[in-house]
């Protein structure tokens, strides 16, 4: 059986509330009270029940981990960055699948249940107004991955995807590439919308140079493999000399694809992807592309959602990282 509070009262000569604030984080309780009950605690084996203390302080400790797609390997390092800087400030974190919902609402009312003290929405295509929503029911609330500004409201933590455009397009034409290609992934999500427009406003009005744009169904590598079969199969999809992925695992679908059609990268066809995926270091894949500070953003989110827990009506705070281009084997070199 559990040892009960009540046993170490008994075992350290002290009432039962000065073994709760003796575990109880800024409780008032002398020193010697303390160590009679963290020695009487050990010698018993007890450990404090966590839900119980959250009914005494108002608090039970719980982020929710608000994510939106499983499936991409990214996630693996995502969860498990998140994870640990949760628990590393005595944080326990609620993972919350929306890999098939889109109701705010009704993910509102399953963190309320569990009285979560706050909520990070690690997502680049959930709606600024997702994160919005938990604001609006009174929860301490972080996007990440987010876009900067969409909620004027919410606090950001995240990457100027308008420069990763801008960044991609001007790699590519160092490279002498000119007639270029977008793939993005959904139309909708604003981290397509801003990658394109960014990589569209740094060709225009740039002499000689071609653009094509193209959107996959999903940040996944079978939706850029399928995009990219669709494209090879027409003229305008051949006549590209190199591509901006708006994401690693499009890229590698995209390569692919391209190799299944027997044509080599970069030989034929350049290739530049974003976000430094583990995959795209694989020597297999060696993809060239835009990485993102994931772990830097990660603990920025979880900087600022503690401090929202703290202080509720801190104002609302966008963290821009920025990113960098990483070399390897998809892109011919730069022009002489």
């Amino acid at each position: 059986m559990a040892v009960t509070l009540k046993e170490v009262a008994e075992r350290a000569g002290v009432s039962r509330s000065a073994v709760s604030r003796s575990f109880t984080p800024g409780a008032s309780v002398s020193a010697r009270t303390r160590a009679k009950v963290e020695k009487a605690a050990a010698e018993l084996g007890y450990a404090p029940n966590a839900l119980a203390s959250s009914l005494t302080t108002g608090r039970t400790k719980m982020i929710g981990l608000v994510v939106n797609n499983f499936r991409n390997p990214l996630m693996l390092e995502v969860f498990d960055l998140f994870t640990r800087g949760l628990q590393d400030r005595g944080l326990r974190p609620l993972l919350v699948n929306l890999t098939d919902a889109t109701d705010p609402a009704a993910t509102v009312r399953m963190l309320r249940q569990y009285s979560v003290d706050g909520v990070i929405v690690a997502s680049s295509t959930l709606p600024p107004s997702f994160a919005e929503a938990f604001r609006k029911a009174g929860l301490p609330v972080v996007h990440a991955f987010g876009r900067a500004g969409g909620a004027p409201d919410v606090a950001v933590a995240t990457i100027d995807n308008l420069a990763c455009g801008r960044m991609a397009a001007e790699t590519l034409l160092a490279r002498g590439y000119r007639r270029l290609g977008f793939l993005g992934g959904p139309v909708a999500a604003s981290s397509t919308e801003d990658r394109r427009a960014g990589f569209l406003a740094a060709l225009e009005g740039v002499t000689g140079v071609e653009v094509a744009v193209s959107h996959a169904s999903a940040y996944a590598f079978e939706a850029g493999r399928a995009e990219m079969e669709r494209l090879l199969s027409g003229p305008q999809g051949r006549r590209v000399e190199a591509w901006f992925c708006g994401d690693d695992l499009l890229a590698i679908g995209a390569m692919s694809a391209i190799r299944a059609a027997g044509l080599s990268v970069p030989g034929d066809i350049g290739l530049i992807g974003l976000n430094d995926m583990e995959m795209a270091r694989w020597p297999l894949i060696g993809l060239t592309t835009i990485r993102q500070p994931v772990a830097d953003i990660i603990a920025a989110a979880i900087g600022l959602v503690v401090a929202r827990i703290e202080a509720p009506d801190l104002s609302p705070e966008v963290r821009l990282f920025p990113c960098t281009v990483m070399e390897r084997g998809t892109l011919r070199p730069v022009a002489g």
